[in-house]
């Protein structure tokens, strides 16, 4: 046996790496971020606040300051505190390494973030898919039915989800917090939730084993790398426990706390990104064979088909938008309900109007 053989896990050995490709020179739509750089006023504010960091000292660790400035703009519930991450990723890893008892499972709805079922695995626990419907909307008799077998210890309800973009029923999701109980832990990912407007931030009272889960990056805040998350104190507790020290860089705090002192010049853009989200819905509805799902995130999740009904047609129109310098997420290979998907991140009129052209192009 090799080195890595005798060293790696096999199942570390059987995964693939999470893939980010080379974007330069291309119009970017494939990663769900916000188009809009800082202002100028924005820019010469944060030069500053960072000009002023001590980057010779290390983090305060109670992170105070970031976690008032989150408090306060985002909604969280009186007395409650919050555990920071380097993205979601990180908050993610975290559930999974402090839940990762002898047998405990992880359950969520496919098509989902890749990054559930990576981390349970990664954490040694074993993983539950339960599908969606054919419409992406959120399968609660098979959702219930396998709670009921599986007793997962983490399930995890994106709201809206990615890659489709659905925004599940609240009732549904209620009646599944309620059904996994005090058996385990529901962690609603509200990565979408400026596009969404609406969360389950507020009732974090109403549940013990509610955790709500968010990141700055989708509010056009992407390169600084921040997840948070809010539970009750006994939860939060455990979980800052597993959480590496120092794990968000002072220049990251500043940032945040600088730029969150104009939360409105971000919350507008939302509010323009909702606009475009309908206007290109609409536009790519007009094309030919593209079939275009509800959407309540910063992206669009479209089906594309021909009169040949070819089961590799998404491939072809995706690699058409490579060769005009377009890239998307192609989706298609990731579940089966998603074949011949493609995801298409909402981007400025300009951006979106170059895209459609390309689009219209590369269905012909």
């Amino acid at each position: 046996m090799s080195l890595v053989e005798n060293i790696i896990r096999a199942d570390v050995r059987a995964l693939s790496a999470y893939h980010v490709p080379d974007a330069t020179g291309f119009l970017k739509l494939d990663a769900m971020e916000n188009p809009y750089t800082l202002t100028p006023e924005l820019q010469q504010a944060l030069a500053k606040r960072l000009s002023e960091t001590d980057l010779n000292r290390y983090p305060v660790p109670s992170y105070a300051g970031i976690k008032t400035a989150l408090s306060t703009h985002f909604g969280v519930p009186e007395g409650y505190d919050l555990v920071l991450g380097n993205g979601s990723d990180e908050l993610i890893g975290m559930i999974s390494i402090a839940c990762a008892k002898p047998g405990a499972k992880v359950l969520a709805p496919l098509p989902g973030f890749v990054m559930y079922a990576m981390s349970a695995k990664f954490a040694g626990m074993e993983f539950i898919g339960v599908p969606l419907k054919t419409d992406f909307t959120l399968d609660k008799a098979a959702m219930l039915t396998a709670i009921a077998e599986h007793k997962p210890a983490v399930t995890y309800l994106a709201y809206p989800n990615n890659p489709t973009g659905t925004l599940f029923d609240a009732a549904d999701m209620e009646e599944i917090i309620r059904a996994v109980g005090d058996t385990g832990l529901v962690i609603i990912d509200e990565a979408y939730q400026p596009f969404a407007q609406t969360s389950f931030m507020s009732r974090l009272p109403e549940f013990a084993n509610l955790i709500v889960m968010r990141t700055v990056s989708k509010l056009g805040l992407a390169g600084i790398r921040l997840g948070y998350m809010s539970a009750s104190a006994e939860l939060l507790e455990e979980f800052d426990k597993v959480r590496p020290p120092y794990n968000i860089n002072v220049l990251t705090e500043a940032a945040i706390i600088c730029l969150l002192e104009h939360a409105e010049v971000f919350e507008a853009q939302a509010a323009q990104l909702r606009v475009q989200r309908s206007e290109l819905s609409s536009q790519l509805a007009a094309l030919p064979g593209v079939e275009v799902f509800p959407s309540s995130a910063n992206f669009l999740l479209i089906r594309v088909s021909n009169s040949a009904k070819s089961e590799t047609y998404g491939n072809e129109v995706f690699t058409k938008l490579l060769e005009q310098k377009i890239l998307v997420k192609n989706v298609g290979k990731m579940h089966d309900l998603l074949q011949n998907c493609l995801r298409i991140t909402v981007s400025t009129p300009e951006e979106n109007a170059v895209f459609l052209n390309a689009f219209a192009q590369a269905l012909k």
